[in-house]
């Protein structure tokens, strides 16, 4: 592979290029370890897929927002280097997949032209930040939050101490109490408020910290009814400190904030918080509120009329999927992707379409859909028009109608079933048998292809996720199927409980049950989880008990959705989060890299940065030391106080007092340079005084 070229004009995205291109031909030489460079190319969007031999690359596109230009830019993208599919996903993210590894450097360069990125889409990193897609146009909300959530994903990119966290952490803001971001599920959470104090409007947002979906859901906890608007960046900053010293390491499975909050409380968590924000180079940060501008597209100011207005169809699509704005005289319009799966000439198309009829700020839905904004009500019949020439027009948008699912089997390694399969069947039976659904935003049907939910399923008030059970010698595809989830509003919410588990081929059955049920016995005007409620899951268990007889099994059953060959289990490795590398000699190579890193930091006047960089050398070296003497390490607290007792306290290392003070003085002091050069030489002194010890 030669070595890459690039013109890109911001110095930071080009040395982040370069490096990855570096770091692929180190990994095909055979000079860098395998792990270590997964953990490398999962922190720049790079994520392995099923298929051998090809990558995802997920594209981070913060709080879903995209211009016409950017949306393009994807489309040529898709086309020359993948299959010509942009998949939309649950994170406000696009996806594109089937892509060679040596080409993705070049790839993300082509992006940044269109200031576009990669980085820390994937890996134990502050994911994409995502937000209410409605927000800026949203008649409920108290203000708009995007300038909010644009203002944190800028903020946190690159930053040094959300680089090599033990997991992922993911932040979502709603743009009012309804709660349609989720916030409840979220590793921090956001929700915007304001209040009155001295005659002025004061912004701020009810925090809440320690949700999460995955194997074993939590709710979060509210850590602040109402914290200051310029509060948010410092206290997001501290969170994420306080999770890479404390947070769990040794088991991925245990390793988000939620597993911390939940073993030392909510209580505790803010203290250590607390101490955090010494360390913080800004102890309040403004936001600009203008940094985010959705304006109307004023170029088109008539439109040709057609006799549309008696069009069933369009009457639907008008009912579902279009909402009059605050902004009095425009509308927002959803478009429906199945599955989130959008192809590229289509895509090119829309683009068209959005400049001629909508603001040039098109959002990426949690559900896999689009939101356009600042359509005039003048405009709606055309763009009906040609969004139905595109085959985009299709009513029913966050209905019964409109299933999410995750990718599943299809690419993903963790996938069991396919649950791509099963939510066209699924989509098929609630359009043929049960149409009047189609205005129905009350019952969400989400499926995942595994128990990790990124297709939201502990979200629904119908879902499923892919599974299997043995039959005699032979394994079923099965869905495991789960009721009652969803928002309850202003950062409380449910997750659904296990029903039953079912063959696959049977979920169609499934939902007419559920669905036949609900429409023959619930209250005029009932919602699905008040019946769900009210009836209880014994009652739901033994209406689908029938659908669980595995006595009566079809060889039709033995095979998954799409698929013809008889159903195994395949399961690889996977990337959801970094690989931990407890090599002694890679950790003192990786220290002496941040050494490096924290002497360039100083002289880019980025102090926070080059402290940030000490601490780690700090704390990876003492790491490597206990690993040679075959101790386990976990957590970074762990390390600290591990290395006091097995090194310190035995005289076998001698430093002044203890390690913990030593290794914490990064939160004792202000982050003056001054300390910043004395930290970076105790860093280089300690280094070299273990590497030396470990020679002896």
């Amino acid at each position: 592979m030669n070595s890459f070229q690039t013109e890109i004009e911001n110095p930071l995205v080009e040395k982040d290029i370069i490096e990855l291109e570096q770091k692929i031909r180190a990994f095909r030489e055979g000079t860098i370890n395998e792990e270590k460079f997964r953990s490398l190319r999962l922190a720049r969007g790079v994520y392995g897929q099923r298929q051998q031999g090809v990558q995802m690359v997920r594209i981070k596109l913060p709080f879903g927002k995209i211009s016409t230009k950017q949306l393009l830019r994807i489309a040529d993208i898709s086309d020359e280097y993948s299959n010509g599919n942009l998949h939309l996903t649950t994170r406000q993210d696009v996806q594109i997949h089937y892509v060679s590894l040596d080409k993705t450097p070049e790839l993300w360069a082509k992006l940044e032209e269109d200031d576009i990125t990669i980085r820390e889409a994937c890996g134990n990193t502050v994911r994409n930040i995502t937000a209410s897609a409605v927000a800026g146009i949203d008649p409920k909300e108290p203000f708009d939050v995007s300038p909010y959530a644009d203002a944190l994903f800028r903020y946190f990119l690159r930053k040094p101490f959300g680089q090599e966290l033990g997991r992922k952490l993911k932040f979502a803001f709603s743009s009012n109490d309804d709660d349609t971001a989720y916030t409840f599920m979220h590793d921090i959470g956001y929700i915007p408020k304001v209040k009155i104090a001295g005659g002025k409007i004061i912004r701020g947002f009810k925090i809440l910290i320690g949700g999460g979906l995955g194997a074993q859901p939590f709710l979060a906890k509210t850590a602040f009814e109402f914290l200051e608007e310029e509060q948010i960046i410092p206290f997001t900053e501290a969170v994420i400190r306080v999770f890479d010293r404390y947070g769990e390491r040794t088991s991925r499975h245990k390793a988000r904030i939620k597993y911390l909050v939940n073993k030392i409380g909510i209580e505790q968590l803010l203290l250590l918080v607390e101490e955090e924000r010494l360390a913080l180079t800004e102890k309040t940060v403004a936001i600009n509120r203008d940094a985010v501008a959705s304006k109307p597209n004023l170029q088109k100011t008539s439109y040709t009329t057609f006799k549309i207005s008696n069009d069933p169809q369009y009457k639907n699509w008008l009912a579902t999927n279009v909402f009059e704005q605050k902004q009095q005289g425009f509308y927002g319009v959803h478009i429906k992707i199945q599955l989130g799966n959008l192809n590229s000439e289509t895509a090119r198309k829309l683009a068209a379409i959005v400049d001629a009829y909508a603001a040039d700020d098109i959002r990426v839905t949690i559900n896999q859909g689009l939101l356009l904004k600042f359509v005039p009500k003048a405009a709606l019949p055309v763009l009906f028009k040609s969004l139905n020439q595109i085959n985009l027009a299709a009513p029913g948008f966050d209905s019964v109608v409109d299933i999410t699912a995750c990718p599943g089997t299809d690419t993903c390694n963790l996938g069991i079933t396919s649950s791509t399969g099963i939510a066209k069947e699924l989509e098929k039976v609630v359009k043929e048998e049960y149409p009047e659904l189609l205005f129905n935003n009350d019952i969400k049907i989400k499926i995942s292809g595994c128990m990790n939910s990124c297709g939201q399923h502990a979200l629904a008030q119908i879902g499923f996720h892919g599974s299997s059970f043995k039959s005699g010698t032979a394994v079923i595809p099965a869905l495991q199927l789960v009721l009652g989830g969803g928002a309850l509003g202003n950062g409380e919410g449910r997750i659904a409980d296990k029903i039953i588990k079912i063959p696959s081929k049977r979920g169609p059955d499934v939902l007419r049950t559920l669905l036949n049920d609900f429409e023959n016995n619930a209250a005029e005007g009932e919602y699905f989880n008040n019946y769900y409620d009210k009836n209880g899951k014994d009652y739901f268990y033994q209406l689908l008990k029938p659908h669980a007889d595995n006595t009566t099994l079809t060889a039709d059953e033995h095979l998954d959705w799409g698929h013809a060959q008889t159903f195994k289990t395949e399961i690889g490795v996977g990337e959801c989060a970094g690989v931990m590398i407890d090599l002694v000699a890679t950790l003192f190579f990786e220290s002496e890299e941040k050494i490096d890193w924290a002497e360039k930091a100083i002289g880019e006047k980025l102090i926070a940065d080059s402290i940030y960089h000490s601490y780690s050398t700090i704390v990876n070296t003492a790491k490597a030391l206990l690993l040679n003497k075959n101790i386990p390490t976990n957590t970074q607290h762990g390390i600290i106080s591990d290395f006091d007792k097995h090194f310190v306290e035995t005289k076998e290392i001698k430093i002044q007092g203890t390690f913990k003070d030593f290794a914490l003085q990064i939160n004792q002091n202000e982050p003056s340079e001054a300390f910043a050069i004395s930290y970076l030489e105790d860093a280089k002194t300690f280094l070299q005084q273990v590497k030396q010890f470990r020679n002896e």
